[in-house]
């Protein structure tokens, strides 16, 4: 931009020839005539600066690895106990905030999920109802009545047109 400035070019011949808005071009050549060279250097640090920095990220994903304080335990006295009965029993984007806050972490519930999604974490226990660890346990048994067919899956046709005549 600078050379071609140099050479005579003007701005909108400069922008068209290099494919950019001729405000970049301006920008560009006032950002050289007050710093000389360091103006063509990228002067980083542009945007909204991260509240949340590498460390805490990581402290709030190590958070979901850790069981619930209050989620019950068998000791080994074969009781059951919580680390904190008046803890929260699962891993819950409240309970995960309330957490980080409690380590000095100033975050909030949809950040803690946002951070949790990019990551891949899962901070949600699979149904735990679906299966039971009682070998006692029974399950619902079989289905209903087989003498009841299922309804049957049939491709509809499409609806009759003008042109079906």
């Amino acid at each position: 931009m600078v050379e071609l400035s140099w050479s005579g070019q003007r701005v909108p011949d400069i922008a068209g020839e290099l494919r950019c808005s001729s405000k970049t071009v301006r920008r560009w050549l006032h950002r050289f005539n007050r710093l000389g060279l360091d103006g063509l250097e990228d002067l980083g640090g542009q945007g909204r600066k991260r509240r949340i920095t590498e460390p805490e990220r990581s402290q709030i994903i190590g958070l979901v690895r850790q069981p619930p304080p209050g989620r019950l335990t068998v000791q080994a006295d074969g009781e059951l106990a919580a680390a904190d009965e008046a803890g929260p029993p699962e891993c819950t984007l409240d309970a995960l905030a309330a957490e980080a806050r409690r380590l000095g972490i100033e975050i909030g519930r949809s950040q803690v999920r946002r951070i949790l999604l990019a990551e891949g974490v899962r901070w949600r226990r699979t149904r735990s109802w679906t299966r039971s660890k009682d070998p006692e346990f029974e399950g619902k048994g079989p289905g209903s009545s087989s003498s009841t067919p299922a309804r049957p899956t049939v491709r509809r046709s499409s609806a009759p047109t003008s042109s079906d005549r």
